[in-house]
């Protein structure tokens, strides 16, 4: 009989390798020598110092390539004295693993590696299973996934359909599954004025009514009120910097940060050319410019409800005996670059302490994700 591969001992080795993106910290390494000995092809595809891992079990280019992608990298401790836990200790303790990364997302790799690796020794299937993880998920993410997808096309490299192992579900084991998500951009707005003395307003040109004008249009505009699968669009203001420490002086420019998250109803160059249009509307007739630039997260996207959607639903539906939803909330993922290569869907586990100090996964969870990626493996190349 096959030993099968523990998904809580491998989250917790994992744990123990201290990944702060852009450290590799062991993990990749790890993971390699665990695929290696399943008889997974691995290549390391590091990119500008970013460290990233390519495993392939079957022959390269099969139609049937299903694969999953995910992260090793951790987000920073903050105050390491706020932490009852040892953050890269891995301890199991109360039904839990603890440590930084335990729940976003080194059990989420953890549980998909074991997945394949016993469904590769046990049934062997006509096709691939391909994994793409990498050392830059929480960082800029311009060399993570991104380099991966680069480095697969011209070499013939394919997955025909994706699963991404980020925490998807907000309360409960199964309640939710991934299957877009709403674009995310930011915009940088410098107000430039003309300096001059608080109690001579007009020989000045004040940049600061301008802008606050501005970012009150913005923030009292409603963008939309949500399509079929999406959520209306936010625009949240995150910063207003003046740096003015004079009282009687009219400040010469202001700055102002904001963020949009945006659903299929928008892309990021029509909000961009919302956003000039404003500024030029706010600033007519008067000496005050407003300079804006902008910084693309990601484009919304959607994977419309089908054969995967269904196919994962179902796994989850009998290994957690509950029926998820399909939604698109939250922040952005990796899935955004996969979206442009093959259908993409996200699972994971519940995401409660996510980048938390004292950040957990519960046990019982990582073996329930291990066994909802088995049963995704077996019906997809059934």
């Amino acid at each position: 009989m096959t030993d099968t591969l523990c998904p809580v001992s491998l989250t917790q080795d994992l744990v123990r390798c201290p990944s702060i993106t852009p450290e590799e910290g062991g993990a990749l390494q790890l993971l390699q020598s665990v695929l290696e000995g399943a008889g997974f092809t691995c290549i390391r595809v590091d990119r500008n110092g970013t460290p990233n891992l390519f495993a392939r079990w079957g022959a390269r280019g099969h139609p049937r390539s299903l694969g999953f992608n995910g992260h090793t990298d951790v987000v920073p401790l903050g105050n390491p004295d706020d932490w009852t836990r040892a953050p890269f200790g891995g301890e199991s303790d109360a039904g839990r693993i603890w440590g930084r990364g335990a729940c976003d997302m080194k059990s989420g790799v953890a549980a998909f590696v074991a997945a394949a690796v016993d469904f590769v020794r046990t049934t062997p299937p006509d096709g691939a299973v391909i994994l793409t993880i990498t050392g830059d998920e929480e960082g800029p993410s311009q060399d993570g996934t991104v380099a991966l997808l680069d480095w697969m096309a011209p070499r013939g490299e394919a997955m025909s359909a994706c699963i991404v192992g980020e925490p998807t579900c907000p309360n409960t084991m199964g309640e939710m599954i991934k299957i877009g998500r709403r674009g995310s951009m930011t915009a940088h707005v410098v107000a430039r004025g003309r300096q001059g003395h608080a109690a001579y307003p007009h020989k000045a040109a004040n940049p600061l009514p301008v802008l606050v004008h501005y970012l009150d249009r913005l923030a009292r505009h409603d963008l939309d009120r949500g399509t079929d699968h999406f959520d209306p669009s936010t625009l949240a203001l995150t910063t207003i910097d003046v740096g003015n420490p004079a009282s009687n002086v009219i400040p010469a420019q202001g700055r102002a940060t904001l963020n949009i998250r945006f659903n299929d109803l928008h892309t990021s160059a029509s909000l961009s050319d919302w956003l000039r249009d404003v500024a030029r509307d706010v600033c007519a007739g008067t000496d005050v410019t407003l300079d804006l630039e902008f910084h693309i997260s990601g484009e919304s996207f959607l994977t419309p409800p089908g054969p995967l959607s269904d196919l994962v639903a179902q796994a989850v539906t009998d290994e957690c005996g509950v029926v998820p939803v399909l939604s698109t909330s939250g922040g952005t993922s990796d899935a955004r670059f996969i979206k442009d290569h093959c259908p993409v869907v996200e699972f994971g586990l519940v995401g409660t302490s996510l980048h938390q100090v004292d950040e957990y996964a519960e046990i019982d969870q990582i073996h329930q994700l291990k066994a909802v990626y088995g049963r995704i493996l077996q019906a997809y190349f059934a």
